[in-house]
């Protein structure tokens, strides 16, 4: 026998019995971004390679370590995107949209790096994106943290996550900041671990980011990049946190909260859990303005954030309280040749007056008793009896599967009604 083909290391399925939560998620997600105005855009999942390589940089861990890169048959390199944000500038680029426009932008799909897989990360991870364009002012900053929080509400886990902020500055003082950092750390070279040491000559600011507990202590006494602010990052981040504290949104300043990749300026955020274990980060943002140019754009502003759904996903399975609808309403059982063929007609008339109903037909035989079995283990309230006999007197029987009711005969007219009272009743 030939060995069974599994899935790749990292690349998960999601089997139907873990979809209704997905699905719940992802529709709570749709209607608030929905009712604060923004609009979907759907973006390839591989882009050129030079497009992750000219906005991510060249010497990150994602490019050099984690990217699923290959040359197709014209010898072109191409890539899965490890994230999204790139590949939605490029495609605003690409088609005007911000020639003096104003876009509020999301999208949802996997992404792909070559990762170490743990829980709550994947190689390939489905990623939820929001971007903004064309505002410069502190007031979107603010609306994408307001949009997270009521998300958060809606879910029913506001009480297991934390809102940290912190601003990086504009290009020229990150520069200032950076150099008076590694100069610090030069001068404590022997408690900086592999991985800070490789990080010194790339991206120092990643150091103050480090989970090595030993390295605690020689980063608590680095210096604090807002110390190196001018007056309009420290007016513009001042002017975000006087908006949170207007509306009673509760916040951490976190001054070693960082980015991995150069193109964030100013805001940055984070909503943190203590409830996953190390992988406490759910969702993450900034604004990132000068990546336009970098990708070839005209000077603009931009803001986003990602969120990591597997993480999310997590982090409601610790709650009972999700009220997901139930992936069967009905179940019908039919036995005998003429119910065989009468229940599939009188099953397409039941849709056809009920578009929300959920039925499901037994299309497998047996039994009543095995039937009624499977009616039962399909989770539905209600099952739908079509015998021969029920089929001769143009009846059906209708019998709770919830409770200890028993069952009624009626006209399939009378049934139709029967069921409609059910829908409006849940």
């Amino acid at each position: 026998m030939a060995n069974t083909i599994q899935a790749i290391r990292g690349m998960h399925d999601v089997l139907p019995e873990q979809t209704p939560l997905w699905q719940y998620a992802e529709q709570v997600i749709r209607d608030l971004l929905g009712a604060y105005g923004y609009s979907e855009i759907r973006l390839p999942i591989v882009e050129k390679t030079e497009l992750f390589k000219r906005s991510i940089g060249e010497v990150t861990d994602i490019v050099e370590k984690e990217m699923y890169t290959f040359e197709d048959r014209n010898g072109d390199s191409l890539t899965l995107r490890p994230e999204g944000t790139a590949g939605c500038l490029r495609a605003c680029i690409e088609h005007g949209l911000l020639n003096n426009q104003i876009h509020r932008l999301w999208y949802y799909g996997p992404m792909y790096r070559h990762e170490r897989p743990q829980k709550g990360r994947y190689r390939q991870f489905i990623q939820l994106g929001v971007e903004t364009y064309g505002m410069s002012g502190p007031e979107i900053d603010a609306e994408l943290i307001l949009l997270m929080d009521r998300l958060w509400k809606k879910l029913g886990i506001r009480d297991q996550v934390r809102l940290q902020l912190n601003s990086l500055g504009t290009i020229a003082e990150r520069t200032v900041y950076r150099e008076n950092l590694v100069e610090y750390f030069q001068a404590h070279i022997g408690q900086l671990d592999e991985d800070s040491l490789r990080r010194l000559q790339t991206n120092p600011l990643r150091i103050l980011d480090t989970k090595n507990p030993a390295m605690r202590e020689v980063v608590a006494n680095a210096p604090e990049l807002m110390g190196y602010l001018g007056t309009e990052s420290t007016g513009h981040f001042n002017a975000i946190t006087a908006i949170l504290n207007g509306l009673g949104i509760s916040y951490e300043i976190n001054t070693r909260l960082v980015r991995g990749l150069d193109y964030y300026s100013k805001t940055v955020f984070e909503w943190v859990t203590d409830a996953l274990g190390s992988q406490g980060t759910v969702c993450a943002g900034g604004r990132y303005d000068s990546l336009i140019g970098q990708l070839g754009g005209k000077a603009n502003h931009a803001v986003g954030f990602a969120m990591g759904m597997e993480r999310l996903l997590a982090l409601l399975e610790t709650l009972d309280t999700i009220p997901m609808a139930k992936p069967v309403d009905v179940y019908m059982v039919r036995v005998g040749e003429k119910a065989q063929q009468e229940g599939l007609r009188y099953a397409e008339m039941l849709r056809d007056a009920m578009p929300a109903l959920k039925l499901q037909v037994n299309m497998d035989g047996g039994s009543f008793k095995s039937q009624f079995k499977k009616a039962d283990k399909s989770g539905a309230d209600l099952a739908i009896i079509l015998g021969d006999d029920e089929v001769s007197r143009g009846e059906v029987g209708i019998k709770p599967l919830r409770d200890e009711q028993g069952q009624q005969m009626l006209l399939q007219s009378q049934a139709i009604a029967f069921l409609q009272d059910y829908l409006l009743s849940r």
